[in-house]
């Protein structure tokens, strides 16, 4: 008797490989969301399914099979933010950055430049002295323009000074966020999405929360002075760094300049743009 030979193709190879990466990457946003919780849950729930299937109860086995599309609407209602998030991700990979530039306006030319992260960090460290509250989010690549409508439109170049008079007390603007596009303070008075993270600590209040938020829901990155300390603290993916000092700032700011898309590679001419002219005096 002669065993059938298997052959194996190269596309085959590609789906296996496919498959493996698609499942490590929902086991790691399972690991990072709610969807954890929901999954030990599930898990307990087949237990007592399949001893009812054993045992051959059908009043629940007709239960679980008329439930079961029902459920899988619920869970994706349930779990909108985090799927959102995770298509958000998925974008943001640009998995042909290198071939095709999607977004061609998002080039070298538009990063923050030396003098603005200088700006920033100072008005940071002036505030935190003043005990000047204060929430400035920096955008990246994902746009934050349905934050910036809830705000009122500014469109200036970001100063220290500027941004101390905002977060001023009894100020029109000092309620709310700034938002920062490359070099220019777009909008102020801006509402942001609070964290639901039941980690954080109590001591939080609604500014940090609502730094935290926008970081979870965005790439962007979010300054955070606090009102009640003076502290200093920035937001990023989520993550708070509580109490950093404005060196640990500047740093952080310089290596956020380095997260955009680096267009340069794709331009023929090597001179510098416009933009970048100005940006150098």
């Amino acid at each position: 008797m002669t065993l059938p030979t298997l052959s194996i193709r190269i596309t085959d190879v590609v789906e296996i490989i496919l498959l493996s990466i698609l499942v490590y990457r929902v086991m790691l946003w399972i690991r990072e969301t709610r969807a954890w919780t929901l999954l030990k849950g599930i898990l307990v729930l087949g237990f007592f399914v399949a001893v009812a299937y054993a045992l051959q109860m059908d009043t629940i086995k007709f239960l679980v099979a008329k439930g079961t599309d029902l459920a899988l609407m619920a869970a994706v209602i349930i779990f909108q933010p985090e799927l959102r998030r995770a298509m958000e991700q998925l974008g943001e990979k640009r998995v042909l950055p290198n071939i095709v530039p999607f977004d061609s306006s998002r080039n070298v030319s538009e990063r923050m430049s030396d003098k603005t992260v200088n700006e920033l960090v100072k008005a940071s460290v002036e505030m935190g002295k003043a005990k000047t509250g204060a929430l400035i989010v920096l955008e990246q690549n994902v746009s934050l323009t349905e934050y910036e409508r809830t705000g009122i439109s500014v469109d200036a170049h970001v100063t220290s000074q500027l941004l101390i008079n905002i977060f001023e007390h009894n100020t029109p603007l000092h309620d709310g966020a700034v938002l920062v596009r490359e070099n220019r303070i777009v909008s102020a008075t801006c509402y942001l999405p609070l964290s639901d993270n039941m980690v954080l600590s109590k001591e939080l209040g609604t500014r940090h929360r609502a730094g935290i938020g926008v970081s979870e829901v965005t790439d962007s990155l979010t300054i955070i002075i606090s009102e009640e300390t003076g502290q200093i603290s920035y937001a990023y993916r989520g993550e708070l760094s509580r109490g950093v000092s404005g060196e640990e700032l500047k740093a952080r700011l310089v290596s956020f300049q380095n997260k955009t898309v680096d267009m340069k590679k794709f331009r023929l001419w090597k001179g510098k743009t416009k933009n970048e002219e100005k940006d150098s005096e």
